[in-house]
């Protein structure tokens, strides 16, 4: 059982499909942050982005340029943010020693995530980032919901199974926030969450195969519900955030005993592997060498190294 160490600051990932509000909800949430005297360091992760209502202490943008990246490697949207995104893992040692170098004078560590919630979550990238970052903070996942939109039984069905499979794939302590309660409340969501037969009722009208795929769904559901941390929000407001760093402290009271030790063995087994990787190509090296008598060996696949980037960028934003 891991023990909690000295308080580091909680890093919080924001993520949730386009249109969600997640960079309204950073906006307001580095603003109350603020008001409560507490210390944040900001990154985004979006390169697609045009412009962004915070200032970020280090911003993908100014490291890796999207359109480039784009036009390089003859790729679509979606290809350019995760190749760009790709990229920038490669050099997120230097994020972690900019931020490790700042960590005794920080309370928070918010990061925004691109807008195609599948880039991040289910990329290698997207896996690296989180590790090294919860290999040396306290890191929870805050899954942005869109509210009015999941007044819909069918889109909540599928919203719910996003949720359920950032929460598996990243393994880490999970907090599902409704956001934009000021237009509609999430009081019905938690009620279809908490009694079943409620959304039973709502999805007897639902005759299509979606409407009969959310019914077996729902059912399958229900013990993911049970340890759900929940939180509704409106970024425009502010209501609600109190409640939400609440829940963010809870996220972290659990990170420790119950997520950092799977996270520790995960590693070692990966550095296992990567030990055992090293030493069958030395011996097959060795075989080679052995095979070929003194004869040229090619190394490698013979693919040109991709051009470097430029170094990435830290902007102090002290307030």
């Amino acid at each position: 059982m891991a023990e909690q160490p000295t308080k580091k600051p909680i890093v919080i990932l924001v993520i949730g499909m386009a249109g969600s509000g997640k960079t309204t909800f950073m906006q307001r949430m580095i603003a109350h942050l603020a008001t409560h005297r507490k210390r944040t360091y900001v990154i985004n992760l979006d390169p697609a982005v045009s412009t962004v209502p915070y200032g970020a202490n280090i911003d993908i943008r100014d490291t890796v340029k999207y359109k480039e990246v784009m036009k390089q490697y003859k790729l679509g949207p979606n290809g350019g943010i995760m190749t760009s995104l790709n990229l920038f893992a490669t050099r997120f040692d230097q994020v972690m020693s900019y931020v490790e170098k700042r960590s005794d004078s920080l309370d928070y560590i918010l990061i925004d995530t691109p807008g195609q919630i599948e880039i991040f979550t289910w990329s290698a990238s997207g896996t690296i980032i989180s590790e090294l970052l919860a290999s040396a903070f306290p890191t929870m996942i805050a899954y942005i919901a869109d509210t009015p939109r999941n007044n819909s039984p069918i889109t909540f069905m599928s919203n719910m199974m996003y949720a359920c499979s950032i929460l598996y794939k990243t393994q880490l302590p999970f907090l599902l926030t409704f956001n934009k309660i000021d237009v509609v409340s999430h009081e019905f969501a938690l009620r279809w969450m908490q009694d079943h037969d409620s959304f039973e009722e709502i999805l007897r009208t639902e005759q299509s195969y979606a409407g009969t795929l959310s019914r077996s769904m729902s059912l399958l559901l229900d013990e993911f519900y049970v340890n759900l941390k929940c939180v509704g929000v409106s970024s425009v407001t502010g209501l609600g955030f109190d409640e939400f760093l609440v829940k963010a402290q809870e996220c972290v009271d659990e990170f420790y005993p119950a997520y950092l030790a799977e996270l520790q063995a995960k590693q070692k087994k990966r550095e296992e592997d990567e030990i055992e990787r090293q030493r069958q190509s030395l011996e097959k090296l060795q075989m080679d060498l052995h095979t070929n008598k003194g004869r040229r060996v090619v190394l490698g696949d013979g693919a040109p190294e991709s051009d470097s980037e430029d170094d990435i960028e830290e902007i102090d934003e002290d307030e």
